[in-house]
């Protein structure tokens, strides 16, 4: 199993500081969060929560995810780094594929690529994107994408999107992955047909059991059984060594996790949130490898 650490909710300012820590304490991944603004008033319901509203008030920082990897990445050498997720559908993917692109050369390709579709009408409609069509949208945005990122003169004409020949330069030296979040069950099977994994929300062992299963089917479906997958997943009930490895019997081939939630404090402190890497470091992650 390889850890990954989440950003969410933290002091960018703090970003590069913990990136160097992570890397020297065996950590394999940050997870970088998404979104643009936080309007006044949301009526969209959050689908994760019991109560339909977010876990986090107006002033939650949410940096750019790019601009965030490309600091990190400036400092270190081997940690990679996780949009998780990253509304797709909210953008054009012209410019995406020229963000993600520039991120994953100058990282040496430490980027993956996590999208979702969303699920806040607002921000769409600020971002002037149409929410109704949003998943058909992010399933040709990676089409158009994938074929930028490969170089060379591209065309492509689809239902939402109708170019003649164009190249992207500088192309990617090597494949972007590609990992799908959401629970819903086009989300399930979007991540079987076109991803190259799935990222969690925050699951019990058996759900996420399941849901491995139900990815499997589809993948299965496509034709797609044979190839490399990555689950990553955060869990409601795993703690400690013996329940990430029953995480890993379910499937799960990355634990998703905010460390400095274990040891006491508030996590708001660039020292906590060191703290927090090392001890998981000492305490999970020596111990599994």
């Amino acid at each position: 199993m390889k850890f990954c650490a989440s950003l969410a909710f933290s002091n960018p300012t703090h970003f590069c500081d913990l990136a160097v820590t992570a890397e020297t304490n065996g950590w394999d991944s940050f997870v970088v969060s998404d979104h643009v603004v936080h309007p006044e008033t949301i009526r969209s319901p959050y689908p994760y929560t019991e109560n339909q509203e977010p876990r986090w008030e107006a002033p939650a920082p949410w940096p750019d995810p790019f601009v965030s990897i490309g600091a990190m990445a400036a400092v270190t050498e081997r940690l990679r780094f996780i949009t998780g997720i990253y509304v797709l559908p909210l953008r054009n993917p012209f410019v995406v594929a020229k963000a993600a692109g520039t991120a994953a050369i100058l990282s040496g390709n430490r980027l993956t690529l996590g999208f979702g579709v969303g699920w806040m009408r607002e921000e769409f409609e600020l971002l002037e994107q149409e929410f109704g069509n949003r998943g058909r949208r992010a399933d040709e945005m990676v089409e158009v994408m994938r074929k930028l990122w490969a170089g060379g003169m591209v065309e492509h004409h689809g239902r939402y999107y109708d170019f003649d020949p164009v190249q992207m330069s500088p192309a990617v030296d090597e494949p972007i992955p590609l990992v799908v979040g959401g629970t819903s069950e086009p989300a399930l099977r979007r991540a079987g047909r076109i991803g190259d994994g799935w990222i969690s929300d925050i699951h019990s062992i058996e759900e996420l059991r399941g849901i491995v299963k139900r990815i499997e089917t589809y993948r299965a479906e496509h034709g797609r059984a044979g190839r490399s997958f990555a689950i990553i997943a955060a869990a409601s009930d795993a703690f400690d060594v013996d329940g990430y490895r029953r995480l890993e019997d379910a499937g799960v081939t990355h634990l998703q996790t905010m460390p400095w939630a274990f040891y006491g404090g508030t996590g708001d402190t660039l020292e906590e949130k060191r703290n927090g890497l090392e001890r998981f470091a000492d305490d999970v992650i020596a111990k599994m490898s």
